[in-house]
């Protein structure tokens, strides 16, 4: 098999491609929980602390404590959602399991059986 043949393979497999999609949709959300952060939740904080300044210019000494203060906070929203979305999917999978599966067709030799039994009760 080809190097290109065997790359396209794995390139189009459906959990490469699920990777990817949700590699860019968590940049994507990513952005949107950061500013989020830097927006509203920071604003309040330094309002409820009395430093109405950018958080992100505290520091201590030259370690700047406001940037560390978002990644974390940032850090804790994406977790706290990453957390819920996968205990729905996974009671959607604990419902799709509590299904019973249909009851299988009865075999041939079972099918002869009943006949015969039946012919039996004729009798």
């Amino acid at each position: 098999m080809g190097f290109m043949k065997e790359f396209r393979e794995f390139a189009v497999r459906g959990n490469v491609m699920d990777l990817a999609i949700g590699v860019i949709i968590g940049a994507a959300f990513n952005k949107i929980v950061t500013a989020l952060v830097e927006s509203i939740i920071m604003p309040i904080i330094g309002l409820l602390i009395g430093d109405t300044k950018k958080f992100s210019e505290w520091q201590i000494g030259v370690i700047k404590i406001g940037v560390l203060i978002q990644a974390a906070l940032d850090f804790i929203i994406i977790a706290f959602v990453l957390f819920m979305l996968v205990k729905g999917l996974n009671r959607l999978k604990e419902k799709k399991a509590d299904v019973p599966p249909p009851p299988a067709p009865p075999t041939k030799t079972e099918v002869l059986l009943e006949e015969i039994r039946n012919e039996l009760r004729k009798k």
